[in-house]
């Protein structure tokens, strides 16, 4: 059982750290316990050739990175990482009187594949200005592209109900699959939930039960990675991945954020300061009770929207899940700091050094083991796990707050003496 993140962004895409280089992507993979991540952005040309030059493809539709860039990593969560070719494009075009702004998440199994790939899509577009590319081309017509070139590869829609920029998002996407991919529909075999919805949020759509629910983290910076992911059982290779996405064996499910962190679970209007949900938005006829201008319709509402189903409906093929909040916000409100203090990073990395990678501190290490590092900890572990947390929706870019503790006396665990003192 292994741990895949198949959507990330490099260094040249926009609003993306200089840090995501393909050193710290391994490096940082490892500390989260993530065994298989995407590139991304391959088809941006000087990024392609760092992945030319610091990676080996391994045969199997998989590469790693070369021992001469390798990073040193805690010996606690040491581990050989693969990378799977990935890319993210965004299709801007008319149809159907409206404009549309679709990203797809393209998965490729050689460098071979991907040089051919993105020839042909720089005759449409610059591939240069943005490791995430803007081709003004239907998303149809951009499969059809694409899997005549690579019939291997795969795409996902990436963050299929962010408002701005996916196939469901309200204010430039579709209200269904069949409406936006029509013939080609059946080369969709996944969807990418996105922070902002969870598995149970897309249970509410019959349509999408022909789908799997994938999730991955989008991750602009390191520290991101694995922020969601997703888990299979599968053999160490490409064409096992995507075997495992087309027919869900070997697929034994996602990790998640609690959808209401997501920056754009709740409607509202962010310059000021404007949260609603659904019914509040309604109420008030889609203005904001502020400035009177219409708020960014978020994910939650645009659910409510297009569901067919009841809320808490559950399909019979429906996949588990795990919510997790990232550690180093867990330790940020233990600590009562923000998330980018040295305290917190200090703290986090001999948590990792002691007790593993994020993931298996998260998920799979015994409570009891965690209280022997730090009993408050270990409780907000324990809380996290038990889906014991207090939210505060994220809306119109604005992440929400995820809290396992409630007042700042309930951190006060008797008789402990920890890290964070």
């Amino acid at each position: 059982m292994f741990y895949a993140d198949l959507h990330i962004h490099s260094k040249f895409s926009r609003a993306t750290s200089k840090d995501m280089t393909l050193e710290r992507i391994d490096q940082w993979a490892q500390i989260k316990g993530i065994k298989i991540v995407g590139t991304g952005d391959f088809t941006h040309p000087e990024w392609l050739k760092e992945i030319e030059k610091k990676l080996d493809e391994e045969g199997n539709g998989l590469l790693t990175l070369k021992k001469q860039y390798k990073v040193e990593v805690p010996e606690s969560c040491r581990d050989k990482i693969y990378f799977i070719l990935s890319s993210e494009i965004s299709c801007i075009y008319q149809k159907n009187g409206k404009l549309r702004k679709i990203h797809l998440v393209v998965l490729s199994p050689t460098i071979k594949d991907v040089l051919k790939i993105n020839h042909a899509l720089s005759q449409i577009g610059s591939l240069n200005a943005d490791g995430r590319p803007v081709i003004g081309l239907d998303a149809k017509m951009l499969i059809k592209i694409i899997l005549d070139i690579s019939p291997e590869s795969m795409i996902i829609p990436a963050h299929a109900w962010t408002p701005h920029f996916s196939v469901f998002g309200s204010q430039s996407g579709f209200d269904s699959l069949e409406e936006c991919f029509e013939e080609l529909t059946p080369y969709i075999y996944a969807i990418e939930t996105g922070l902002s919805s969870d598995p149970p949020m897309n249970w509410r759509l019959s349509e999408l039960d022909k789908v799997l629910l994938v999730s991955n983290s989008d991750a602009h910076s390191p520290i991101k990675i694995g922020r969601e992911a997703n888990i299979f059982d599968t053999e160490l290779s490409y064409k096992s991945i995507t075997d495992a996405i087309k027919t869900r064996n070997g697929f034994l499910g996602t990790v998640e954020f609690f959808p209401e962190e997501g920056k754009y679970h709740y409607d509202g209007h962010r310059v000021c300061g404007v949260r609603l949900s659904p019914k509040e938005t309604i109420k008030r006829n889609y203005l904001c009770p502020v400035c009177n201008k219409k708020v960014t319709v978020g994910v939650m509402h645009r659910v409510e929207v297009l569901s067919d189903r009841e809320d808490g409906f559950k399909p019979p093929q429906a996949l588990p899940y795990k919510s997790i909040i990232p550690l180093p916000e867990l330790i940020a409100e233990i600590n009562d700091s923000s998330v980018q203090t040295r305290k917190v990073f200090d703290v986090y990395m001999k948590a990792i050094s002691k007790l593993g990678s994020e993931y298996e501190i998260l998920l799979n290490k015994k409570i009891s083991e965690i209280e022997k590092f730090d009993l408050k900890l270990s409780e907000a572990i324990e809380r996290m796990r038990l889906g014991k947390v207090i939210v505060e929706p994220g809306y119109d870019g604005e992440y929400g707050k995820i809290k396992v503790f409630g007042e700042p006396e309930e951190t006060n665990i008797k008789g402990q003496i920890n890290l964070f003192a």
